[in-house]
């Protein structure tokens, strides 16, 4: 077989084979691109739960590394030995405890703060429709527009929502959820397995690839391919880290100040949503904060959300220009423009995993900018060869 592939015949071949699959290829595309998306739509809907027990598997990562690293400093050699299934072992335990807490405690406060919003909506209307009259009030010409919003219109817009569904629709969208239900629990369960499987075989894996990688380039590139991977590893890992400690603690503080400040009963949910949208960059804790705001306004009055709002947005810059900074440490030195950029790009292109991955990806591709910037600049001072023409002796 080696004997084959080494065969000059065959690798002059090569390149006329490749450009031919390429011609058939671009010709289906332009012809049949319905195809194609079909294709690559059942593809990924069988990939899709492996490659998010893929992602689970590198986030859990961290802390499963961390776990081997003390099973290993332990000095005994049954856990010296056994120390990476040891460790994914007990990282599910942790993780079905924090499951079980998080069901036991969190879920139901957060279940009777929603309840309790819910129940308050017919005084939030009222609040929101004195709010408006009392604006419309001051007759402020060419800013606030002379509309009035009655509660039977409002009452009449969601009857006439409810009253558009037909019964034969409304149980066919009943069946479809359930069937979208099962096949959700049914891919989850394959992503767990599969990032049980990944994080025991990670070494295995690490190994192969790296060992693909070196049979497939040669030596220069398989060092800017290693380099450059563990760079965007150390991103990953770096932006991980740091907001998830950096949401901790700006959700620790907005729950201090919402709890015991402002005696919010929506402390909690706020706090969590707060620190969920911190992982989206520049822009979830804008986010969060607003909706905090918002709820406050219609729970405890406008006055309130405004002197809330102040608050907030001055723990916001707390965070931005001190406590992020020093949790970064200078791993991620980008503009707030090009931040800005990255997100709303991979928001287009990926969604909030798009957005989630886009700043460590940018912080790699500026990285490799400033390298190959750095290559020419030190090209160009370098001082040209000597030409032919000027070596001769020429008397």
């Amino acid at each position: 077989m080696n004997k084959f592939f080494k065969s000059r015949m065959i690798r002059s071949m090569v390149p006329y084979f490749i450009l031919a699959l390429a011609v058939i290829l671009a010709f289906r595309l332009t012809t049949e691109f319905s195809f194609f998306t079909e294709a690559f739509g059942h593809f990924w809907a069988v990939v899709a739960p492996f490659v998010t027990g893929a992602v689970m598997a590198y986030i859990m990562n961290l802390p499963c590394t961390g776990i081997q690293r003390l099973l290993e400093k332990t000095g005994n050699p049954f856990a010296i030995k056994r120390s990476r299934g040891l460790s994914v072992l007990i990282l599910v335990i942790i993780v079905v405890i924090l499951i079980t807490l998080i069901l036991n405690w969190v879920i139901p406060a957060v279940a009777s703060s929603v309840v309790l919003f819910v129940e308050g909506f017919p005084y939030y209307q009222e609040a929101l429709i004195s709010w408006l009259q009392a604006v419309n009030e001051w007759d402020l010409p060419d800013i606030i527009p002379d509309f009035y919003i009655s509660e039977d219109g409002i009452f009449a817009v969601i009857n006439d929502l409810i009253a558009s569904f037909e019964l034969g629709s409304f149980m066919d969208n009943i069946i479809a959820g359930f069937g979208g239900f099962f096949s959700a629990i049914f891919s989850a369960f394959l992503a767990v397995v599969s990032s049980i499987y990944l994080l025991i075989e990670k070494d295995k894996l690490k190994a192969f690839v790296m060992r693909l990688i070196k049979a497939a380039t040669s030596e220069s590139t398989n060092e800017t391919i290693l380099k450059y991977s563990r760079k965007l590893d150390f991103n990953f890992h770096r932006y991980i880290y740091v907001q998830t400690i950096d949401g901790v603690i700006l959700g620790t503080l907005m729950f201090a100040v919402l709890f015991f400040g402002f005696r919010s009963d929506f402390a909690l949910i706020l706090a969590l949503i707060l620190g969920i949208l911190n992982y989206i960059p520049y822009f979830g804790s804008i986010f969060g904060t607003a909706i905090a705001v918002l709820i406050i306004a219609l729970t405890q009055g406008v006055p309130t959300a405004l002197v809330a709002a102040i608050i907030m947005f001055g723990i916001q810059q707390l965070d931005g220009n001190f406590i992020q900074p020093k949790l970064m440490g200078g791993s991620f030195s980008l503009s707030p423009l090009l931040i800005i950029i990255s997100v709303t790009v991979g928001m287009a292109y990926g969604g909030i995993l798009g957005m989630l991955v886009a700043i460590p990806i940018v912080a790699l591709l500026k990285d490799v900018l400033d390298s190959y910037i750095e290559y020419l600049e030190k090209k160009k001072k370098e001082p040209p060869p000597p030409s032919e023409f000027m070596d001769r002796d020429i008397w």
